[in-house]
């Protein structure tokens, strides 16, 4: 795996976190490397305030440290360890992290983004920098080329202002666009609507994995979420919206519900969602976490969970993979692990191989989806 990122004869050393031995994808892409290159040609004056989005492993972030006031927001709590790390390694002067769901600092002289995936976010972030940002303030996005879409230059040019692209460079794209759309288009923080056949109200911020509603695999692990009085403690780990903790909490009660999810987004949506269907939030947690890091052992009942299996752009394994281990651990003996995942991912290996062959059954499956259950 290559660390060392080399431009414009100066070098950063760079990781993706969490940090692995056998890492085979590298911290930053060549529309990190495009838009540097633009930046340091185009001969930026110091001193600048540039607002950093969804920088991945904070590459841009280190790069324009040196010289430049920077603020990174990002909605992955993953991102800001990354960045976190990769400041501190490289020695960079200090950068303010901010979460998706903080505000937009004041001061503000250029924008950099790194397209997300999710038009619905991409959204958001244009109507917030439109109501932001004073009119002429640059805003510089990259993305693959291929991902650069008519769509995606309509929603800058309705949702921010006039906009232009560059020519391809490594096939990435760089969008060029500024604040002067009129009129302004106001986009809701949430997203709401009612779960069919169940008594749950979702509400979703922008950035939340399903986010208008409700996915299959979810609307099928609902179906098999158990109730047993002698649950303690339930963990929610990837927790997306949080509908199935919400489903938990009202099959059992008196269990504490923890929910885990890396997105901020996440964690505040299923947040709200808890306190707005339940009668008694006493007992609710939400955390935004690298999986389970820093949990004490032998202190679950049931684990339900619905891994992601990619990071950033990339299609990954690393994830669920941690999510088992660390659920693994964290159960009670006796307690469950649930997992849903598509047929095709090959979970029950996995975790056959953590909880041992007769320990994981299948509980339910449809054309596409499977359900197991791991008992420690």
């Amino acid at each position: 795996m290559k660390t060392e990122l080399t431009l414009q004869e100066r070098s950063l050393t760079l990781v993706r976190f969490p940090i692995r031995t056998d890492e085979t994808l590298q911290a930053w892409d060549a529309g990190d490397e495009y838009l540097i290159n633009h930046i340091e040609e185009k001969r930026l004056p110091e001193g600048k305030n540039i607002l950093i989005l969804n920088d991945h492993f904070g590459a841009l972030s280190c790069w324009f440290s040196r010289s430049h006031n920077i603020t990174m927001m990002s909605d992955s709590y993953i991102t800001h360890q990354g960045a976190a790390h990769n400041l501190k390694h490289n020695a960079c002067s200090e950068v303010t992290l901010l979460k998706s769901t903080d505000e937009l600092p004041s001061e503000i002289d250029l924008v950099l983004i790194q397209l997300p995936k999710s038009n619905r976010y991409l959204t958001w972030q244009l109507a917030q920098l439109r109501t932001q940002l004073p009119q002429g303030t640059p805003v510089i996005a990259v993305n693959k080329a291929k991902e650069i879409h008519s769509s995606t230059l309509k929603l800058f040019e309705k949702h921010l202002g006039t906009t232009t692209t560059s020519l391809a460079w490594k096939k990435h794209r760089l969008v060029f666009s500024q604040p002067d759309c009129s009129p302004i288009h106001p986009v809701n923080t949430f997203t709401s609507w009612d779960v069919e056949k169940q008594n749950i109200t979702l509400h979703n911020m922008a950035n939340v994995y399903s986010g208008e509603s409700l996915d299959l695999g979810a609307r099928l692990m609902l179906e098999h979420i158990p109730s047993n009085p002698e649950y303690k403690h339930i963990i929610d780990l990837g927790c997306g919206n949080g509908v199935l903790s919400v489903k938990a909490a009202q099959l059992n009660p008196n269990a504490k519900i923890t929910c885990i999810d890396e997105s901020f987004m996440a964690v505040e949506s299923a947040r709200k969602n808890l306190n707005e269907n339940l009668e008694d939030d006493a007992q609710i947690q939400c955390l935004a976490n690298n999986c389970l890091d820093n949990f004490e052992g032998e202190n679950a009942s049931l684990i339900l969970c619905n891994p992601p299996f990619h990071q950033q752009q990339a299609i990954t394994d690393h994830i669920a993979w941690q999510m088992f281990c660390d659920a693994k651990h964290v159960l009670a003996k006796g307690g469950q692990l649930i997992v849903i995942g598509n047929r095709h991912l090959g979970y029950d290996g996995k975790l056959s191989r953590l909880f041992s062959k007769n320990q994981v059954k299948v509980i339910a499956s449809n054309k596409k989806f499977v359900i197991l259950q791991a008992t420690k």
